[in-house]
């Protein structure tokens, strides 16, 4: 698995609902949700983003409460991965569960800086800043946590896995 795209930079503590602000969490529709996504930190990141764009944070980014809105609302906007410090645990099981790679690793946080072309190897741990031609290792996803991003989630993998002992 293979993902590509340009950066958006932000800091540490980024909590859920600065990712997805409470006012919104009626909504049922995910598209009109994505719309409204890091409006708590920036009212028009929705606008600027491309799709496959990658999210680079500090510590402790997805903090807060459990939303499930936050991962599911970065994914629908079309964020490809999420790259930062540190995450908070329960976001960082929602995102998988949302099928949405986040990827731990201190360097490239350090590293990358805002609009840099970055490519992410998920197999084989591997971070290619192409702006500034750099590399950053992190710990390969587990064949699980791999079957769950190849999968869209933890719902069409339990599908998957239902039809295929049926």
């Amino acid at each position: 698995m293979s993902i590509q795209g340009y950066t958006w930079k932000f800091g540490d503590n980024i909590d859920t609902d600065a990712i997805m602000p409470a006012k919104y969490l009626n909504i049922s529709d995910s598209s009109q949700l994505a719309m409204h996504c890091m409006e708590g930190i920036d009212p028009s990141f929705a606008n600027k983003v491309s799709h496959g764009d990658i999210i680079v944070a500090g510590k402790n980014f997805g903090c807060g409460s459990s939303r499930e809105h936050a991962p599911l609302s970065i994914k629908k906007l079309g964020i490809s991965a999420i790259i930062a410090y540190s995450f908070a645990r329960i976001f960082y099981r929602n995102a998988f569960n949302m099928g949405l790679p986040i990827i731990e690793c201190s360097e490239a946080f350090d590293k990358i800086q805002e609009n840099d072309q970055v490519a992410i190897d998920l197999e084989n741990g591997i971070i290619t800043n192409q702006t500034q031609n750099e590399s950053y290792k992190f710990p390969a996803f587990p064949e699980f946590m791999r079957s769950l991003l190849q999968a869209d989630g933890l719902l069409s993998y339990i599908r998957q896995q239902v039809r295929a002992n049926v």
